[in-house]
């Protein structure tokens, strides 16, 4: 039996779970945006909140190298700030849809530079597909810290939100 979905599927459900994210953090305030990695931080991104912005900032980094533009600095946006953070988010998925939207160019090739020893060519079509399991992997990973730290963060699994819902 075939089965069929997209990626405005995985952004509609993303879209759900950063407004629970964003109400969470909005309740729980700046100490839950501070829990901290700890060790096995990689040097970059020490807490959560570090962490919430990376997810942000990383959509958007990847339209900007779709479409061949400046990076994003996302250290101009604070790690301790809810609303700033979830703005930059919003800012980040327009950019999203309005790329899915227009783009044409998803075979061409792109050079990513993370390190100067750790260069990739991908194709804007991977990176794209990179930035929605990208998301999915970082939130999980804030949900397990803060759930080490003693927070109830709750569910935020796809079966528990209305993507799919049949109307009632």
């Amino acid at each position: 039996m075939p089965i069929s979905f997209s990626i405005d599927d995985l952004l509609t459900y993303t879209d759900w779970d950063r407004t629970k994210w964003h109400e969470w953090f909005r309740e729980q305030g700046p100490k839950a945006l501070a829990v901290d990695l700890g060790a096995n931080n990689n040097g970059n991104i020490h807490n959560v909140g570090q962490l919430v912005r990376h997810i942000f900032a990383a959509e958007k980094r990847y339209v900007e190298r779709c479409l061949k533009t400046t990076l994003t600095d996302p250290t101009s946006i604070s790690a301790e700030d809810v609303e700033a953070m979830f703005a930059f988010g919003v800012t980040g998925r327009q950019a999203l849809r309005d790329l899915l939207a227009s783009f044409t160019e998803w075979e061409a090739l792109r050079e990513m530079q993370f390190s100067p020893t750790n260069i990739r060519i991908v194709t804007p079509r991977k990176m794209i597909l990179q930035t929605l399991t990208h998301e999915l992997r970082h939130w999980a990973q804030v949900a397990a810290f803060l759930r080490q730290a003693g927070y109830k963060p709750g569910s935020h699994d796809l079966i528990g939100s209305p993507l799919f819902d049949l109307p009632s």
